[in-house]
């Protein structure tokens, strides 16, 4: 390898480096707000998973908590950085879901399931992000497989 090449995976190296960084800075600065949607999160699952099995349009109502997850991940982003694309498919999926009393029930798992799908990915994300808030100092270079997921959600794996 030409030490051009070298130079530039060092500097391609060190631009993830430091785009990790500012993103966990900027977790850190919005613990609290992390925090308050995680425990949101963690109140609903319960009763969201007894409304799928229960068949109750009241699951839809979880699409809100994905919507507020996604803005917030998007707000966390270092230097408008875009989301990953499968998770923003699976929240949008989501998010764009509405019970309609005509079909819903009929195809129950079909539209529900993406629902859940989204809560549990939002929450995990939420979770970890404050995992990587209490336990990590920098972007570490051996990355622990959470703070390295959050680090996918942002594209920067």
């Amino acid at each position: 390898m030409t030490s051009e090449k070298l130079e530039k995976l060092r500097l391609r190296r060190k631009k993830a480096q430091e785009l990790s960084d500012k993103l966990l800075a900027n977790i850190k600065e919005n613990r609290t707000e992390i925090e308050k949607l995680s425990n949101v999160f963690r109140q609903l699952e319960e009763d969201y998973v007894y409304r799928f099995y229960h068949q109750s349009f009241k699951v839809f109502g979880s699409t809100a908590q994905i919507k507020q997850a996604k803005e917030l991940f998007e707000r966390l982003a270092p230097d408008s950085f875009s989301l990953n694309d499968w998770f923003c498919s699976i929240a949008d999926e989501a998010i764009g879901k509405e019970f309609d009393f005509a079909k819903t029930n009929q195809i129950w798992l079909e539209e529900t399931r993406p629902i859940l799908e989204a809560f549990w990915h939002s929450k995990y994300f939420l979770e970890q992000m404050l995992v990587a808030a209490d336990e990590l100092e920098e972007s570490p270079q051996l990355l622990p497989s959470g703070w390295a997921a959050v680090l996918y959600l942002y594209n920067l794996r």
